[in-house]
């Protein structure tokens, strides 16, 4: 089995893009300070993890072992806690078509199989090259992931009884993005939503202050509106640093403002405590990095 994760091997496999979002909050994109101070807001918090390994190769075909883990984590006083039971799974992510099948009957009386190739049209050749067939795996894994995040979203959406963040976007799944129960906070801009010249807008944001929103849609997510928001001053670290782009359901553009200026706020005042030693500190709440610890710990 290799030393590292798939996930820390692989190189981003979208170039850095621009796509244009459409103004909800006005006609233009400007920066708005949220005068009022931090507010607590958030009653939960959800994140999920993955870790694929490559733990053997039969006939140059790699066979990727992935483990995958979600929960929602609630505050009840002064500690955090989960909430009803976290989800857990673990598989062989490999292409079936390209193995021999009693070797896939074998491996799947030990451990759950997922054919990497099974949505594959038919006629189309059989990839063969191991990088290829690696990252096919990683990428069933992190459908895996999202699976679990947004199955228990739902399940919040349902049952749950207070605001909840989730680390990521929330369009994936319609009941998710339709719910005024549920924030997206996204931590990472290989995408920046854009209108007309506003990016540098986006990028000049300081610390405490947010764009106007915007919605974004596309044929197979649900639309939301959106915003960017400077959760920490950037000084000479970069334009990216502190800069979260937050998402909500996109309803009634009428209360738009004071919606966004409120989950604000409520983002706002989980920048303490700090995720420290996290690298991604200037973006990851604290809420965010304790669920991330906890799945750590019991992931198989």
């Amino acid at each position: 089995m290799t030393g590292r994760t798939l996930e820390l091997q692989r190189e981003p496999d979208t170039p850095p893009r621009l796509e244009t979002a459409v103004p909800v909050e006005g006609s233009d994109i400007t920066a708005r300070a949220i005068v009022e101070g931090p507010l607590v807001g958030f009653g939960a918090f959800l994140d999920g993890i993955q870790r694929s390994t490559i733990a053997a190769h039969h006939g140059g075909v790699p066979i990727v072992h992935g483990a995958v883990a979600a929960a929602i984590r609630i505050r009840a006083g002064r500690r955090m806690q989960v909430w009803e039971r976290p989800f857990r799974s673990h598989a062989c992510y490999l292409p079936a078509t390209a193995l021999d099948p009693a070797f896939v009957a074998a491996l799947s009386a030990r451990c759950p199989v997922v054919d990497t190739l099974a949505d594959q049209e038919l006629g189309t050749p059989t990839p063969r090259h191991p990088g290829d067939l690696a990252a096919r795996a990683l990428t069933a894994g992190q459908r895996a992931r999202e699976a679990a995040e947004g199955s228990l979203a739902e399940a919040w959406t349902r049952r749950g009884a207070a605001p909840l963040l989730m680390d990521g976007g929330m369009s994936g799944r319609e009941t998710v993005a339709r719910s005024p129960l549920v924030v997206g906070a996204v931590k990472t801009h290989r995408t920046l939503y854009v209108a007309g010249e506003s990016l540098d807008v986006i990028l000049g944001l300081r610390e405490g202050e947010r764009t106007t929103a915007m919605a974004i849609s596309s044929p197979r997510r649900t639309a939301v509106a959106t915003w960017y928001l400077r959760l920490r001053e950037p000084g000479a670290r970069g334009p990216l640093f502190g800069l979260v782009r937050v998402e909500i359901a996109h309803d009634d553009e009428s209360s738009i403002t004071a919606r966004a200026d409120l989950v604000s706020r409520w983002l706002l005042a989980e920048r303490t405590p700090v995720a420290l030693p996290d690298v991604r500190w200037d973006v990851m709440v604290y809420g965010i990095r304790e669920c991330e610890q906890y799945l750590s710990a019991i992931l198989p």
